[in-house]
């Protein structure tokens, strides 16, 4: 699996992150200190970002997802498999919840609920939804998903806005959301997200 891997030797879960955009998976070291001390952690790298070929979109990210998630189900079997999805991240994380066997807890920070919304509201005097190529929908994504589901909305995020985070949590009764200080890119900084086991 191409990407980063801090590994624990007796994890209780394993996590799989799915990163924001610009920079690749050994950038992500930052949010470590936010995973469970004792569990495993693989920061997945995306077609395009880094060392990895190819061209990043939302087929092949969400194909990137679903190889790493599946090997990690073979590499650890019997553990819990956790995702955290990151801004753009969120997509394709929100996605493997609707696969057969989906993960055991899904986490979610400055996530969008409709890209294409967030979109629209960043141009609104271009025709976005007709220019969107890559039509990520976490609400739909994850509609019938029944695992635990938490969604960390940065207050004064001016990339994705927080209104996205609170109407991607409405749309899911089962979520259970945080709004947290700052802005887009100081979600990890502090103990503002701290993740738990299922």
């Amino acid at each position: 699996m191409l990407g980063y891997v801090r590994e624990a030797n007796a994890p209780a879960a394993i996590w799989l992150m799915l990163h924001g955009n610009a920079g690749q998976a050994s950038d992500r070291k930052y949010a470590l200190p936010c995973f469970p001390a004792g569990d495993t952690v693989y920061i997945v790298e995306y077609p395009g970002y880094g060392l990895r070929p190819g061209t990043p979109s939302k087929p092949s990210m969400n194909a990137a997802a679903e190889e790493a998630y599946r090997e990690l189900r073979k590499l650890y079997p019997g553990k819990p498999i956790c995702v955290l999805g990151e801004s753009i991240g969120s997509g394709p994380a929100a996605h493997l919840c609707s696969l057969p066997q989906p993960p055991a807890k899904i986490v979610l920070v400055v996530p969008f609920d409709q890209l294409a919304k967030v979109a629209s509201e960043k141009m609104p005097f271009l025709p976005v939804g007709l220019m969107l190529r890559d039509r990520w929908d976490n609400a739909e994504s994850l509609r019938d998903y029944r695992g635990p589901i938490e969604i960390f909305g940065a207050e004064n995020d001016a990339v994705i806005p927080v209104s996205h985070a609170i109407a991607l949590a409405k749309s899911l009764p089962r979520a259970t959301f945080h709004l947290i200080r700052g802005g887009h890119n100081e979600w990890s900084q502090g103990d503002k997200v701290g993740l738990t086991d299922p």
